[in-house]
């Protein structure tokens, strides 16, 4: 290995953006139901007074949290890296703390892919990739990607696959 580290070249998919807002647009609607059914409770049934101050202030959180739900999408889009050779797995990510990851592929023991529904939507798939101590991610990647991936790291590391 050289002296001179390289930043991975590779970054996720486009749609990664979009599938992590929609994401965020979901669990945002069902945060402000629930806020919206526990400032109805507290008016219908007149609870303490405080408890109406406690609510504003979630709501305020909540506020800050729809905001950092539309920045932080392109930003951890941007931040995201990896790259892949016969040694190692390179992975960098981070928005605040940039995170270098170096995976031996000696160490690697399973790789697979997970992809929900809504992961389905954009074709996106995610890697994990187990070693003894440790588990690594590759989130959003389009899902040919990240099947050849599997298979690349799998081959690399000489994992055998399970017959079920």
């Amino acid at each position: 290995m050289n002296d001179q580290y390289t930043a991975p070249r590779h970054s996720l998919s486009p749609n990664a953006v979009k599938y992590w807002r929609m994401d965020e647009l979901i669990s945002n609607l069902i945060a402000f139901i629930v806020i919206g059914v526990l400032f109805y409770l507290d008016w219908r049934f007149n609870w303490y007074e405080w408890i109406f101050w406690v609510l504003v202030a979630i709501t305020a959180f909540f506020l800050l949290g729809i905001i950092w739900s539309i920045i932080s999408p392109p930003l951890t889009f941007k931040s995201w890296r990896y790259d892949l050779d016969k040694e190692f797995l390179y992975l960098q990510f981070g928005i605040w703390n940039r995170t270098q990851q170096l995976v031996p592929m000696t160490k690697i023991q399973a790789v697979s892919l997970t992809q929900g529904p809504l992961m389905r939507k954009f074709d996106l798939a995610s890697l994990s990739v187990e070693t003894m101590g440790s588990s690594h991610s590759i989130p959003a990647l389009p899902k040919e990607v990240a099947t050849e991936l599997r298979e690349q790291i799998g081959h690399f590391a000489k994992i055998k696959e399970v017959e079920q």
